[in-house]
Protein backbone atom coordinates (compact mmCIF):
# COMPACT_ATOMS: atom_id res chain seq x y z
CA UNK A 1 0.00 0.00 0.00
CA UNK A 2 2.93 2.70 0.76
CA UNK A 3 4.73 1.53 -2.19
CA UNK A 4 1.79 2.01 -4.13
CA UNK A 5 1.37 5.27 -2.75
CA UNK A 6 4.57 6.40 -3.31
CA UNK A 7 4.54 5.47 -6.70
CA UNK A 8 1.70 7.38 -7.20
CA UNK A 9 3.44 10.60 -6.06
CA UNK A 10 6.28 10.26 -8.14
CA UNK A 11 4.43 9.28 -11.39
CA UNK A 12 2.39 12.95 -10.01
CA UNK A 13 5.66 14.66 -9.89
CA UNK A 14 6.93 13.49 -13.13
CA UNK A 15 3.72 15.16 -14.61
CA UNK A 16 4.28 18.34 -13.12
CA UNK A 17 7.57 18.79 -14.12
CA UNK A 18 6.60 17.45 -18.05
CA UNK A 19 4.13 20.10 -18.26
CA UNK A 20 6.05 22.75 -16.97
CA UNK A 21 8.75 21.52 -20.20
CA UNK A 22 6.35 21.12 -22.39
CA UNK A 23 5.73 24.48 -23.58
CA UNK A 24 9.37 25.57 -23.32
CA UNK A 25 10.39 22.55 -25.64
CA UNK A 26 7.34 23.56 -27.60
CA UNK A 27 9.00 26.86 -27.99
CA UNK A 28 13.07 26.23 -28.26
CA UNK A 29 11.80 23.59 -30.76
CA UNK A 30 11.20 26.45 -33.72
CA UNK A 31 14.23 28.89 -32.80
CA UNK A 32 16.99 29.60 -35.38
CA UNK A 33 20.18 29.06 -34.15
CA UNK A 34 21.69 32.02 -36.21
CA UNK A 35 22.66 35.04 -33.68
CA UNK A 36 19.44 36.51 -32.16
CA UNK A 37 17.88 32.82 -32.17
CA UNK A 38 15.28 33.26 -34.19
CA UNK A 39 13.46 35.82 -32.38
CA UNK A 40 12.82 39.20 -31.50
CA UNK A 41 15.00 40.61 -28.83
CA UNK A 42 16.21 44.42 -27.84
CA UNK A 43 14.93 47.23 -27.73
CA UNK A 44 14.06 50.36 -29.85
CA UNK A 45 13.52 53.47 -27.71
CA UNK A 46 10.00 55.04 -27.49
CA UNK A 47 9.07 52.86 -30.55
CA UNK A 48 9.83 49.59 -29.13
CA UNK A 49 5.88 48.51 -29.18
CA UNK A 50 5.37 50.07 -32.34
CA UNK A 51 6.37 48.16 -35.26
CA UNK A 52 8.27 49.85 -37.71
CA UNK A 53 6.94 50.25 -41.34
CA UNK A 54 6.62 47.81 -44.16
CA UNK A 55 9.72 48.29 -46.79
CA UNK A 56 9.95 46.65 -50.27
CA UNK A 57 12.81 44.11 -48.20
CA UNK A 58 10.39 43.37 -45.81
CA UNK A 59 6.95 44.20 -47.13
CA UNK A 60 4.76 41.91 -44.10
CA UNK A 61 4.46 42.13 -40.46
CA UNK A 62 7.12 42.28 -37.69
CA UNK A 63 7.00 40.04 -34.97
CA UNK A 64 6.32 41.39 -31.02
CA UNK A 65 9.49 41.39 -29.00
CA UNK A 66 9.89 38.50 -26.99
CA UNK A 67 12.66 39.79 -25.04
CA UNK A 68 12.81 43.25 -24.11
CA UNK A 69 14.30 45.46 -21.04
CA UNK A 70 11.84 48.13 -22.01
CA UNK A 71 8.75 49.02 -20.50
CA UNK A 72 5.74 49.80 -22.50
CA UNK A 73 5.59 53.75 -22.68
CA UNK A 74 9.01 54.13 -21.51
CA UNK A 75 12.03 55.19 -23.69
CA UNK A 76 15.63 53.70 -24.10
CA UNK A 77 17.09 55.82 -21.21
CA UNK A 78 14.62 53.62 -18.64
CA UNK A 79 15.56 50.18 -20.17
CA UNK A 80 18.44 49.85 -18.43
CA UNK A 81 17.12 49.10 -14.84
CA UNK A 82 13.97 47.94 -15.99
CA UNK A 83 13.66 43.93 -15.60
CA UNK A 84 13.18 41.64 -18.79
CA UNK A 85 9.19 41.28 -20.42
CA UNK A 86 7.76 38.26 -22.12
CA UNK A 87 5.46 40.72 -23.53
CA UNK A 88 1.89 38.85 -24.25
CA UNK A 89 3.56 36.19 -26.76
CA UNK A 90 6.78 36.40 -25.46
CA UNK A 91 8.46 33.22 -23.83
CA UNK A 92 9.69 34.71 -20.82
CA UNK A 93 5.75 34.74 -19.54
CA UNK A 94 3.00 36.79 -21.06
CA UNK A 95 -0.48 35.34 -21.24
CA UNK A 96 0.52 32.07 -22.62
CA UNK A 97 3.06 31.86 -19.19
CA UNK A 98 -0.03 32.81 -17.22
CA UNK A 99 -2.75 30.31 -18.91
CA UNK A 100 0.01 27.64 -18.17
CA UNK A 101 0.59 29.03 -14.57
CA UNK A 102 -3.12 28.62 -14.23
CA UNK A 103 -3.62 25.26 -15.33
CA UNK A 104 -0.58 23.83 -13.36
CA UNK A 105 -2.04 25.66 -10.04
CA UNK A 106 -5.59 23.96 -10.42
CA UNK A 107 -3.77 20.75 -10.89
CA UNK A 108 -1.51 21.12 -7.90
CA UNK A 109 -4.53 22.25 -5.85
CA UNK A 110 -6.04 19.01 -7.04
CA UNK A 111 -3.12 16.68 -5.89
CA UNK A 112 -3.50 18.51 -2.69
CA UNK A 113 -6.56 18.41 -1.80
CA UNK A 114 -6.52 14.52 -3.24
CA UNK A 115 -8.46 15.13 -6.18
CA UNK A 116 -5.55 14.48 -8.45
CA UNK A 117 -4.34 16.75 -11.49
CA UNK A 118 -7.77 17.20 -13.56
CA UNK A 119 -9.25 14.85 -11.52
CA UNK A 120 -6.95 12.24 -10.62
CA UNK A 121 -4.38 10.03 -11.52
CA UNK A 122 -5.28 6.58 -11.39
CA UNK A 123 -2.07 4.80 -13.53
CA UNK A 124 0.18 5.29 -15.91
CA UNK A 125 -2.38 5.75 -19.10
CA UNK A 126 -3.63 8.66 -16.91
CA UNK A 127 -0.38 10.57 -16.53
CA UNK A 128 0.01 10.13 -20.78
CA UNK A 129 -3.24 10.97 -21.02
CA UNK A 130 -2.90 14.25 -18.97
CA UNK A 131 0.38 15.45 -20.95
CA UNK A 132 -1.90 14.55 -24.01
CA UNK A 133 -4.59 17.29 -23.11
CA UNK A 134 -1.66 19.77 -22.03
CA UNK A 135 0.29 19.28 -25.15
CA UNK A 136 -3.13 19.83 -27.19
CA UNK A 137 -4.04 23.32 -24.80
CA UNK A 138 -1.11 24.35 -25.80
CA UNK A 139 -0.90 24.09 -29.58
CA UNK A 140 -4.24 24.99 -29.97
CA UNK A 141 -3.96 28.36 -28.00
CA UNK A 142 -0.26 28.89 -29.73
CA UNK A 143 -2.18 29.00 -33.10
CA UNK A 144 -5.02 31.11 -31.68
CA UNK A 145 -2.62 33.53 -30.48
CA UNK A 146 -0.32 33.16 -33.52
CA UNK A 147 -3.63 34.07 -35.71
CA UNK A 148 -4.39 36.93 -33.72
CA UNK A 149 -1.08 38.14 -33.80
CA UNK A 150 -0.90 37.91 -37.77
CA UNK A 151 -4.67 39.09 -37.73
CA UNK A 152 -3.86 42.79 -36.07
CA UNK A 153 -0.17 43.17 -36.77
CA UNK A 154 -0.46 44.95 -40.04
CA UNK A 155 -2.60 47.17 -38.68
CA UNK A 156 -0.40 47.97 -35.97
CA UNK A 157 2.56 48.54 -38.64
CA UNK A 158 0.89 51.60 -40.04
CA UNK A 159 0.02 52.92 -36.79
CA UNK A 160 2.91 54.72 -35.87
CA UNK A 161 4.85 55.03 -39.37
CA UNK A 162 4.81 58.52 -39.42
CA UNK A 163 5.21 59.54 -35.98
CA UNK A 164 7.44 61.89 -35.35
CA UNK A 165 8.46 62.58 -39.07
CA UNK A 166 9.49 65.94 -40.21
CA UNK A 167 9.03 67.36 -43.50
CA UNK A 168 11.10 66.00 -46.78
CA UNK A 169 11.93 62.13 -47.45
CA UNK A 170 15.20 60.70 -47.12
CA UNK A 171 17.82 60.51 -49.91
CA UNK A 172 17.31 57.88 -52.86
CA UNK A 173 20.78 55.55 -52.43
CA UNK A 174 20.12 52.81 -54.47
CA UNK A 175 23.05 50.69 -55.15
CA UNK A 176 21.63 47.33 -56.49
CA UNK A 177 23.57 44.13 -55.36
CA UNK A 178 27.20 45.04 -55.67
CA UNK A 179 27.62 48.35 -57.23
CA UNK A 180 25.98 51.74 -57.43
CA UNK A 181 27.26 54.19 -54.91
CA UNK A 182 30.19 51.65 -53.95
CA UNK A 183 31.35 48.09 -52.79
CA UNK A 184 30.53 48.55 -49.01
CA UNK A 185 26.74 49.91 -49.78
CA UNK A 186 26.42 46.29 -50.73
CA UNK A 187 22.48 45.19 -51.19
CA UNK A 188 21.09 48.72 -50.09
CA UNK A 189 18.06 50.35 -51.56
CA UNK A 190 17.32 53.51 -49.23
CA UNK A 191 15.09 56.22 -49.57
CA UNK A 192 11.45 55.12 -49.25
CA UNK A 193 10.30 56.44 -46.16
CA UNK A 194 10.38 60.23 -45.20
CA UNK A 195 12.71 60.34 -41.87
CA UNK A 196 13.96 63.48 -39.51
CA UNK A 197 17.22 61.77 -39.11
CA UNK A 198 19.36 61.74 -42.19
CA UNK A 199 20.99 58.79 -43.05
CA UNK A 200 24.18 58.51 -45.11
CA UNK A 201 26.18 56.33 -47.36
CA UNK A 202 28.50 55.78 -44.45
CA UNK A 203 25.92 55.13 -42.27
CA UNK A 204 24.53 52.63 -44.49
CA UNK A 205 28.01 50.89 -44.51
CA UNK A 206 28.43 50.79 -41.45
CA UNK A 207 24.84 49.08 -40.87
CA UNK A 208 26.50 46.48 -43.27
CA UNK A 209 29.84 45.78 -41.06
CA UNK A 210 28.08 45.53 -38.36
CA UNK A 211 25.83 42.45 -39.84
CA UNK A 212 29.23 40.84 -40.52
CA UNK A 213 31.04 41.35 -37.59
CA UNK A 214 28.45 40.38 -35.51
CA UNK A 215 27.70 37.43 -37.05
CA UNK A 216 31.54 36.63 -36.76
CA UNK A 217 31.56 37.63 -32.81
CA UNK A 218 28.96 35.32 -32.64
CA UNK A 219 29.96 32.21 -33.85
CA UNK A 220 33.75 32.75 -32.52
CA UNK A 221 31.77 33.22 -29.34
CA UNK A 222 33.85 36.54 -28.94
CA UNK A 223 31.49 37.99 -26.17
CA UNK A 224 34.09 41.13 -25.65
CA UNK A 225 33.95 41.44 -28.96
CA UNK A 226 30.11 41.63 -29.34
CA UNK A 227 30.11 44.30 -26.58
CA UNK A 228 31.66 46.89 -28.83
CA UNK A 229 29.01 45.98 -31.63
CA UNK A 230 25.60 46.05 -29.89
CA UNK A 231 24.51 47.32 -26.90
CA UNK A 232 24.61 45.44 -23.22
CA UNK A 233 20.85 44.56 -23.29
CA UNK A 234 21.26 42.60 -26.90
CA UNK A 235 24.83 41.35 -25.53
CA UNK A 236 23.15 40.06 -22.32
CA UNK A 237 20.46 38.20 -24.69
CA UNK A 238 23.68 36.86 -26.95
CA UNK A 239 25.18 35.63 -23.27
CA UNK A 240 21.86 33.50 -22.69
CA UNK A 241 22.25 31.90 -26.06
CA UNK A 242 25.74 30.91 -25.81
CA UNK A 243 25.68 29.84 -22.48
CA UNK A 244 22.59 27.47 -23.54
CA UNK A 245 24.49 26.54 -26.49
CA UNK A 246 27.66 25.00 -23.77
CA UNK A 247 25.25 23.37 -21.78
CA UNK A 248 23.86 21.51 -25.18
CA UNK A 249 27.76 21.20 -25.77
CA UNK A 250 27.72 22.51 -29.49
CA UNK A 251 28.45 25.72 -31.01
CA UNK A 252 26.50 27.54 -33.75
CA UNK A 253 28.94 28.91 -36.58
CA UNK A 254 27.69 31.39 -38.84
CA UNK A 255 29.32 32.09 -42.57
CA UNK A 256 29.79 33.62 -45.64
CA UNK A 257 27.34 36.10 -44.60
CA UNK A 258 26.48 38.75 -47.60
CA UNK A 259 23.68 41.25 -47.66
CA UNK A 260 21.85 40.89 -50.96
CA UNK A 261 19.19 43.38 -50.13
CA UNK A 262 18.47 45.98 -47.25
CA UNK A 263 15.62 48.92 -47.31
CA UNK A 264 15.58 51.82 -44.18
CA UNK A 265 12.45 51.47 -42.38
CA UNK A 266 12.48 54.25 -40.46
CA UNK A 267 15.53 56.62 -38.76
CA UNK A 268 14.86 59.32 -35.40
CA UNK A 269 16.22 60.79 -32.81
CA UNK A 270 15.93 60.47 -29.25
CA UNK A 271 17.58 62.96 -26.73
CA UNK A 272 20.96 62.45 -27.99
CA UNK A 273 20.47 58.98 -29.10
CA UNK A 274 20.18 58.35 -32.87
CA UNK A 275 18.28 55.12 -34.17
CA UNK A 276 17.75 53.80 -37.75
CA UNK A 277 16.10 50.51 -38.22
CA UNK A 278 16.52 48.77 -41.36
CA UNK A 279 15.29 45.33 -43.17
CA UNK A 280 17.92 42.80 -44.27
CA UNK A 281 18.09 40.28 -46.49
CA UNK A 282 21.19 38.20 -46.17
CA UNK A 283 22.48 34.88 -47.46
CA UNK A 284 24.93 32.98 -44.92
CA UNK A 285 25.68 29.50 -44.12
CA UNK A 286 24.74 28.35 -40.87
CA UNK A 287 25.15 25.31 -38.94
CA UNK A 288 25.47 24.01 -35.68
CA UNK A 289 28.17 21.53 -35.09
CA UNK A 290 29.60 19.45 -31.64
CA UNK A 291 32.07 20.84 -29.57
CA UNK A 292 34.12 18.59 -29.68
CA UNK A 293 33.89 16.22 -32.48
CA UNK A 294 32.87 19.13 -34.97
CA UNK A 295 29.99 17.10 -36.69
CA UNK A 296 26.74 18.84 -38.01
CA UNK A 297 23.99 18.59 -35.24
CA UNK A 298 21.72 21.19 -37.29
CA UNK A 299 22.22 23.12 -39.79
CA UNK A 300 24.17 22.78 -42.81
CA UNK A 301 26.72 23.53 -45.27
CA UNK A 302 24.22 24.73 -47.67
CA UNK A 303 23.84 28.58 -48.04
CA UNK A 304 20.22 29.99 -47.11
CA UNK A 305 18.74 33.28 -46.77
CA UNK A 306 17.48 34.90 -44.16
CA UNK A 307 15.10 38.43 -43.71
CA UNK A 308 15.61 40.30 -40.36
CA UNK A 309 14.63 43.67 -39.36
CA UNK A 310 17.56 45.29 -37.39
CA UNK A 311 17.83 48.42 -35.82
CA UNK A 312 21.23 50.55 -34.45
CA UNK A 313 21.31 53.01 -31.84
CA UNK A 314 23.99 55.40 -32.08
CA UNK A 315 25.03 58.07 -29.04
CA UNK A 316 26.82 61.56 -29.41
CA UNK A 317 30.97 60.32 -29.80
CA UNK A 318 30.35 56.75 -30.31
CA UNK A 319 29.46 54.21 -33.39
CA UNK A 320 26.42 52.50 -34.15
CA UNK A 321 25.25 49.62 -32.04
CA UNK A 322 23.15 46.79 -32.82
CA UNK A 323 20.11 47.70 -30.97
CA UNK A 324 17.25 45.17 -31.56
CA UNK A 325 16.40 41.89 -33.70
CA UNK A 326 13.12 41.69 -35.13
CA UNK A 327 11.81 38.56 -36.92
CA UNK A 328 9.29 39.30 -40.05
CA UNK A 329 6.19 37.04 -40.30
Amino acid sequence: MTFSLRSRNLFKMIAVVLALALPTALAISSADARVGGGMSSGSRGSRTYSAPPSTTTAPGSTSQFNRTYTQPGAGMNSAASAPARGGLFGRGGGFLGGLAAGFLGAGLLGMLFGGGLFGGLGGLSSILGLIIQIALVVLVVRLAMSWWQRRHAPRAAYANADAGAAPGSQTNYRSGLGGGLGSGLGGFGFGANNAPLEIKPDDYEAFERLLGEIQAAWSNEDVAKLHTLATPEMVSYFEQDLAQNRARNVVNKVSNVKLLQGDLAEAWREGETDYATVALRFALTDKTVDRNTGAIVAGSEQPGEATEIWTFARRPGTGWELSAIQQTN
